[in-house]
């Protein structure tokens, strides 16, 4: 008899050629029924919705059906039917079954509830569940459309370096990459570690961003983004922090903080829609489970223009807030650097849309930052989410080698390591901004999910580096 080719469940259940002969292959997420037949809801990853597989128990060896049980690997040759119960349209009759992968009885995720801190222990099996299925496929999607809006606006993806010696932050928390002796460290005179048989010969660290890098290409091919894993060794253990995520960083040359906003709110624009256009089915599903106003708050994204807010005027919000009896953890002073709870209230509470902060103080910003004619603030810009805090970071940058120099000097920032960035602004400096989008930050306001945590396959969080 001939194969016939397997059909993905996803578009079998778009089919209406009913009377066909199929192939579906998945996983078994439930079997129920009766001593006559059993219904097997089959899921195979394409799509949150399973297909429905009647089996004529009579017509099957018993042994064999012993081994269709939940979390075992199937391959059903079938007639392709209209469903006659409620919930699918299309089903499939068996007529053959092929148990490609039996499954133990102690499969952790048998038909029952499980909570997401327990399915963080099973994180290798945890892409099963319906609720991972959709936030992966999700995620799969959001990196489609974030690589679609930069190339269509004439973007390069252009790749910056994961080892680095160079500390962009300036935060210090940086995980050290090195082939040394960890047990047997050479030291210098003044008793410092030395480098010099290090792989690299010098002191070298996992990247925290590939901002400085994507600046250098900006210089060259104008308008470029970056996207991929950044790393930061900060001890905390919050649902809104990660040790490994991933970054996607477009800079532009000629753009000032107008232009920087604007590419900014049109970006992530983009990307709601095109989850609410294109996986709506996922959406909907977590819609449903975890967060009621999910759909709502995506669509509120694209029905209002982002408020444009000065820090000044932000702190004078929050101010007047506690004055009338408001109470936050953190303390509001011009010159804080804000809290989540702070950020949230300015979106969730006073203006109730996204707001893109900008104008902060030197102080609590990166040396890049052009300085504003007042002296004392940056032209740095916050987009501001509701149920997030701060989803995207940046400004415009400042492409006066003197005053670089001037904030480098002030932050006492190693000149060793900046040679190679300063030169950007001695050979043909030009105005440029750019700025930072957690991909993740992104994840968990268009999947709704509470944990940064359950965004991402497998996190990596202090003292946690399993599978």
């Amino acid at each position: 008899m001939e194969k016939i080719r397997r059909t993905k469940v996803v578009d079998l259940l778009k089919r209406e050629d009913f009377g066909a002969m199929v192939n579906v292959k998945g996983w078994v997420r439930t079997r129920r029924g009766s001593k006559q037949v059993s219904f097997i809801a089959l899921n195979d990853g394409s799509t949150i919705h399973n297909v429905q597989v009647v089996v004529d128990l009579a017509q099957f060896d018993e042994e064999m059906l012993k081994l269709i049980t939940t979390g075992a690997c199937l391959s059903v040759d079938g007639v392709m039917v209209e469903s006659v119960g409620s919930g699918q349209r299309v089903e499939v009759q068996a007529r053959e079954i092929e148990v490609l992968g039996t499954c133990d009885s102690s499969y952790p995720l048998q038909k029952k509830g499980h909570s997401l801190e327990f399915l963080r222990e099973v994180a290798h099996l945890r892409p099963r569940t319906n609720t991972f299925g959709a936030v992966f496929r999700i995620r799969h999607n959001m990196a489609i459309a974030i690589h679609k809006f930069f190339h269509e606006k004439g973007f390069f993806y252009f790749h910056t370096p994961i080892i680095t010696a160079s500390d962009c932050e300036g935060a210090g928390q940086m995980f050290q990459v090195t082939t040394m002796n960890l047990y047997n460290l050479k030291r210098d005179e003044r008793g410092s570690i030395s480098y010099d048989d290090d792989f690299f010969g010098k002191q070298a660290s996992l990247t925290v961003s590939g901002q400085l890098e994507g600046e250098l290409a900006a210089t060259a091919l104008g308008s470029i983004y970056t996207f991929g894993p950044t790393f930061r060794a900060e001890n905390s253990n919050t649902p809104r922090h990660l040790a490994e995520f991933w970054m996607i960083e477009p800079e532009v040359a000629f753009n000032d903080i107008i232009d920087n906003m604007d590419l900014a709110e049109e970006f992530i624009k983009y990307c709601v829609k095109w989850a609410l256009d294109n996986c709506m089915d996922d959406v909907k599903f977590l819609n449903d489970m975890f967060d009621k106003e999910l759909i709502e708050r995506l669509q509120g994204v694209l029905e209002k223009d982002f408020v444009r807010l000065p820090y000044t005027e932000g702190i004078k919000i929050l101010e007047e807030a506690v004055a009338k009896g408001h109470k936050f953890e953190f303390p509001v002073y011009w010159g804080v650097d804000l809290a989540s709870e702070h950020e949230r209230y300015l979106v969730e509470n006073h203006f109730k849309r996204p707001v893109i902060l900008t104008d902060y103080p030197k102080e609590i910003k990166a040396f890049y930052m052009k300085l504003n004619e007042d002296g004392k603030t940056v032209r740095a810009m916050d987009v501001l989410f509701p149920k997030i805090g701060e989803i995207i970071g940046g400004s415009e940058r400042e492409s006066d080698y003197d005053k670089l120099m001037t904030r480098i000097e002030e932050l006492h920032i190693p000149m060793k390591d900046m040679w190679w960035y300063l030169d950007t602004r001695k050979f043909g400096t030009c105005p440029h901004a750019g700025f930072g989008l957690g991909f993740e930050r992104l994840l968990l306001f268009v999947t709704g999910m509470a944990n940064i945590r359950d965004v991402i396959p497998f996190p990596r969080t202090p003292r946690n580096a399993d599978f």
